[in-house]
């Protein structure tokens, strides 16, 4: 893939999924409930993924989009579009970041099992716009360079890693993990506004 792997990877996970993952390792199952939570990811990007390098592939038949050199193309003018409303999104999480919180669901998963973390972690990625605007956008560079599943399972393995660091910190430093994921967690609630603007940004480098 030509597009930078991790920064998309980041941006797949940044806002309630990433925070779905830290409250998960606070759970009484906390391993098993994060496995479980890996895997829905990995199911949901991977169809996600595929999908969108379907469409993109039915489309590219019918529709010329352009070389990405010319900026009258399709291609071009789409990347603007959604430049122009990842600032709108910055500017509005930024006006409204007094009264920004995260969805009251993330609390209920304090009690989660292995279940609902599996179908947190599937909702999540197909359900989260930004997500959505990620998949296609590496669906769309696979299609484009005619690339096939190794390149597509590095993006998909740099989404779980990134996923995956909350619990990996709990294996790796156990007691200090303990203690640090709460405050990530309480970080990132009060915060949830400079997260998103931050994810947006990272957005905005990538497809410029």
């Amino acid at each position: 893939m030509t597009l930078q792997v991790l920064p998309l990877a980041i941006t797949m996970m940044a806002g309630p999924q990433i925070m779905s993952a830290i409250i998960l390792v606070t759970t009484a199952r906390p391993v098993q409930a994060s496995l479980a939570f890996l895997g829905g990811v990995a199911l949901s990007a991977s169809a996600g993924v595929a999908a969108a390098r379907g469409i993109f592939a039915l489309v590219g038949s019918n529709v010329d989009i352009g070389k990405a050199s010319d900026d009258s193309s399709v291609g071009k003018i789409v990347q603007y579009v959604l430049i122009a409303l990842l600032l709108v999104a910055i500017l509005r999480n930024y006006v409204k970041r007094a009264t920004i919180e995260p969805p009251k669901w993330l609390g209920s998963l304090m009690n989660a099992g292995p279940g609902r973390a599996f179908k947190t972690g599937l909702l999540l990625i197909i359900l989260m716009p930004s997500d959505i605007i990620v998949m296609l956008t590496v669906g769309a560079n696979l299609e484009q360079h005619h690339e096939g599943v190794a390149a597509a399972a590095v993006f998909v393995g740099a989404t779980l890693l990134v996923a995956a660091v909350p619990l990996l910190a709990l294996l790796i430093f156990h007691r200090r993990a303990e203690r640090a994921m709460p405050r990530a967690r309480e970080w990132m609630t009060h915060n949830s506004w400079m997260v998103n603007i931050i994810c947006c940004l990272i957005f905005i480098a990538i497809i410029h």
